[in-house]
């Protein structure tokens, strides 16, 4: 039996989410339509109204929210009897963990585990400065082994983990807490927001942080516009770990890298909740230097093979969807005709697909071509990822009479993801494409290394999705058979 959100929750419609006549919704992530029938067009209305005040809005309210087509807004609790035991790992770097502990203050405990620091002295006596708890590992395990050693004895309802690197806003807790009222929500993220530097790496990371997962909520799930959420920041609840740990074990010993991506993605199989919550904001300190900055993204980039031999299904490099994909080969084979058929059908099917389900068709065509735009772009950054060497090389020593038009073709793709990204105008253009260029080759070269490591090519292969568009009809009663 599905869980329906608490009576008293209220909603937030999602920015995408459009209401295309009075019972048919499209938006969510993935993207989809849904149309009510009268018994959920009553659970919207009372939805829009006010908070959760029946079964019924509860159902559709879950439903919704799964979907991504709105956001859960949990009613106000008593936030002065949080039961929160903070958990920071650090190694080194006592100068980073003194500015994180002075702004975390003391409303909750702190267990503050040095995993193997050179200077163990240092991180002691900054503990000790501000009166958290210190636990020594005497040889380096990484940060998810050190938060296992943190959860060793930890009775709290709640457990907060927190990077030595990171700056939180006071109140972040607190902040985060409410969404808990949810019996389903297992984890709640802040927002990881780069700390501005001097130097022209400082300021591309501080522009294009991989942590940085953007200014919109979300529920995160895999595939989905949020997929994974850094444990710089969250807010877990203890039963939720309890009940996907190995043994005493929370976080996986044999992933240096990609650990809490894992925590994340088992919270989720196993049918939990977590949300992310950009409105709270964590500073980070980003690296300075570019060969800090890339081997930091190379590191990441191992962690894809180990991931997808534990959650097969969760990492796709590329999803490419069939229309879309048909046009842009045409395209790269330079048969402009055949573009401009496959287009033209793949419009006139899912216009004829919307005519059956009754469904107004408005804005199809702007769509459709920002789908070919968006099909590019991502073919381009694989392509920059995992074959960029190749096609500069196929450019160089292609000859021909159209050999021009391959180097644009092959131009386009290494060189369109990065002139589009204009996150930050701060960052000069050359900079943003040199470093954007740089940033996908060294995640690109981490995966093929991970692939080497652990003898598999799936964190290379792309998905085909032959479903370009989910239509579902929808009344609360539909949600009884499932969990």
């Amino acid at each position: 039996m599905i869980t329906p959100l608490p009576r008293g929750f209220g909603i937030a419609v999602d920015a995408d989410t459009k209401m295309l006549d009075a019972t048919t919704l499209f938006g969510g992530s993935p993207p989809r339509i849904l149309r009510l029938t009268p018994a959920g067009a009553d659970a919207w209305d009372e939805l829009r109204c006010g908070p959760v005040t029946s079964r019924a809005g509860g159902l559709l309210a879950r439903k919704l929210t799964d979907a991504g087509l709105v956001h859960p807004r949990p009613p106000s609790t008593d936030k002065s009897q949080l039961d929160v035991t903070v958990i920071i790992p650090v190694r080194d770097r006592a100068e980073l963990l003194d500015r994180c502990l002075a702004a975390l203050g003391t409303a909750h405990p702190v267990m503050v585990v040095d995993d193997g620091s050179l200077d163990g002295v240092a991180i002691a006596e900054t503990a000790e400065r501000y009166g958290a708890h210190l636990l020594r590992r005497p040889v380096s395990g990484g940060p998810g082994p050190a938060r296992n050693t943190g959860l060793t004895g930890i009775t709290s309802e709640f457990v907060a983990f927190l990077d030595s690197d990171c700056t939180p806003c006071s109140g972040w807790i607190e902040e985060l807490a409410p969404h808990f009222a949810d019996p389903l929500v297992a984890a709640v993220a802040a927002r990881i927001v780069p700390e501005a530097a001097g130097g022209s790496a400082a300021r591309y990371s501080a522009a294009f942080s991989c942590l940085d997962l953007g200014a919109r909520e979300a529920r995160v799930v895999p595939g989905a516009r949020v997929a994974y959420v850094p444990t710089a920041a969250l807010l877990v609840r203890c039963d939720a770990l309890c009940g996907i740990a190995a043994g005493a074990v929370v976080f996986d010993p044999a992933l240096r890298h990609g650990e809490d991506v894992d925590l994340i993605w088992r919270l989720h199989e196993a049918g939990w909740r977590t949300r992310y919550v950009p409105s709270v904001r964590v500073l980070h300190h980003e690296p300075e230097t570019w060969p800090e900055l890339l081997d930091r993204r190379f590191r990441y980039g191992t962690s894809a093979a180990p991931l997808t031999l534990r959650h097969p299904t969760a990492i796709r490099p590329l999803v490419l969807y069939s229309g879309p994909t048909a046009t842009v080969v045409a395209l790269f084979a330079q048969r402009p005709f055949l573009a401009v058929a496959t287009f033209t059908g793949h419009v006139a099917f899912l216009a004829r697909k919307l005519r059956r389900a009754r469904v107004p068709a408005d804005g199809l065509l702007g769509a459709s071509l920002f789908g070919v735009r968006q099909t590019w772009l991502g073919i381009g950054r694989y392509a920059c990822q995992f074959a960029g060497p190749a096609l500069l090389s196929a450019a160089l020593f292609s000859g021909g009479r159209r050999r021009w038009v391959r180097w644009a073709i092959i131009g386009s793709l290494l060189l369109s993801p990065a002139l589009t990204t204009s996150r930050d105008a701060k960052v000069p253009t050359l900079v943003r494409v040199i470093g954007r260029l740089a940033d996908d080759v060294a995640y690109g070269a981490g995966v093929w290394t991970g692939c080497f490591r652990y003898r598999t090519l799936r964190p290379l292969i792309p998905a085909l999705s032959w479903r370009p568009l989910r239509i579902s009809t929808e009344t609360p009663a539909n949600h009884e058979g499932h969990r």
